[in-house]
């Protein structure tokens, strides 16, 4: 049994040393090291904006994926391909351009005096958080699914 944990305990610490030293997460400003995708859609929305930070996130088995942070306050995470999976711009409106139609009339519909102010695309859905705290689902066709409890998100 003390074998089993003095092995254990190197173990860990080897693990911890090595993970330590590999260059999983890279921080930068340049644009350049994004996909060209994402430079793309950035230029698009958020052509004003300058970057405060990108976070080049490596992951051991996963793909790359990026977080990038604007002087603005807004935050938007890419995929390894450059496709925008979350936007979450404070208290600012996201610009309608990155929603689809019918969500963009379902909440001016349902919620007129609200402004959607984060967006989270997901595999088969979107959620969209508005001005007011309220979150909502839509399915990727922008059919409204609904509310979405404090629990759940």
């Amino acid at each position: 049994m003390k074998k089993f944990v003095l092995l254990l305990v190197i173990f860990v610490s080897v693990f911890s040393v090595g993970h330590a030293a590999w260059p999983f997460d890279k921080y930068t400003i340049d644009r350049s090291e994004l996909p060209q995708e994402a430079q793309d859609m950035l230029n698009e929305y958020f052509p004003k904006a300058k970057v405060s930070s990108i976070k080049v996130d490596k992951h051991l088995l996963k793909k790359t994926d990026y977080d990038v942070k604007l002087t603005n306050g807004t935050t938007i995470e890419f995929s390894n391909a450059g496709k925008w999976t979350s936007v979450d711009c404070g208290k600012k409106e996201v610009p309608s351009g990155l929603l689809l139609k019918a969500i963009t009339n379902s909440v001016n519909k349902k919620y007129p005096d609200c402004k959607v102010v984060k967006v989270v695309k997901k595999t088969t859905s979107f959620e969209i958080t508005l001005s007011d705290g309220v979150m909502l689902k839509y399915d990727r066709l922008g059919i409204f699914k609904g509310v979405i409890e404090a629990t759940e998100a």
